[in-house]
């Protein structure tokens, strides 16, 4: 209930201030307006830069990270060469059978 009270005051005051201070609140808004633009396209930018930043990302990230060749290559190599020795075990193994 005191709610609704200083509610209903609250916007009976309010127009009484705007019937009394009407050209004061015109200057006012006059001043905020552009302000208000202001802010908002500072923070589209902002947001917009941000948003094309995080692209970037993500495309550098699609090509995967950047892969050393010449380590998966020695590996390869130690792996044929260990194929070639167990043919080899295996081959002795059936020569002695």
């Amino acid at each position: 209930m005191k709610t609704l009270i200083g509610g209903a005051a609250a916007a009976v005051l309010g127009i009484i201030g705007l019937a009394v201070w009407w050209k004061p609140f015109l200057q006012l808004l006059a001043g905020a307006i552009p302000f208000a633009l202001l802010s908002g396209g500072a923070l589209a930018i902002y947001l917009g830069f941000d948003e094309l930043k995080d692209t970037w990302k993500t495309k550098e990230e699609d090509f995967g990270p950047s892969v050393n060749v010449d380590e998966y290559k020695d590996e390869v190599d130690k792996l044929k060469k260990e194929v070639e020795e167990l043919k080899e075990d295996k081959g002795e193994k059936k020569g002695k059978k």
